[in-house]
């Protein structure tokens, strides 16, 4: 098997990062008996009538914030991909561009997680608030 191209190798990084961080990030199914039984705890029906539509809610709100957060990972992993294909590259140009890259992708990803952080802490607040 020949060497790849630097381009499909970038591809082929960027695939694997986003299908590791998919099997790993992303929580297994809760079992028979849904997500009420599996966020409330119990094993079957709740003793009063709240119990599983605030356990369906929470586990929504759950899975959402699963769903950004490995959204997000997949896309600096793309960022930080590229990035380090021109970090390691022959060419002396690529790697000048490189510089500014990898400052820009660090600059990027702290925007990227104080937005992330802010939106959890706003989706946490109006839950337990509800304002």
């Amino acid at each position: 098997m020949g060497r790849l191209r630097p381009r499909r190798r970038a591809f082929l990084v960027a695939f694997l990062t986003i299908g590791a961080a998919l099997l790993v990030g992303l929580p297994g199914h809760p079992g028979p008996g849904g997500t009420a039984v599996a966020a409330s705890g119990g094993s079957g029906g709740a003793s009063n009538g709240t119990a599983a539509p605030v356990g369906n809610f929470s586990a929504a709100i759950n899975r959402l914030v699963e769903l950004v957060g490995v959204a997000g990972a997949g896309l600096l992993a793309l960022v930080w991909a590229r990035v380090a294909m021109s970090w390691f590259s022959t060419d002396v140009s690529k790697k000048i561009q490189a510089k500014d890259r990898a400052r820009d992708a660090l600059i990027g990803t702290l925007i990227f997680t104080a937005a992330l952080t802010g939106l959890i802490y706003g989706l946490a607040h109006w839950v337990l608030t509800g304002v």
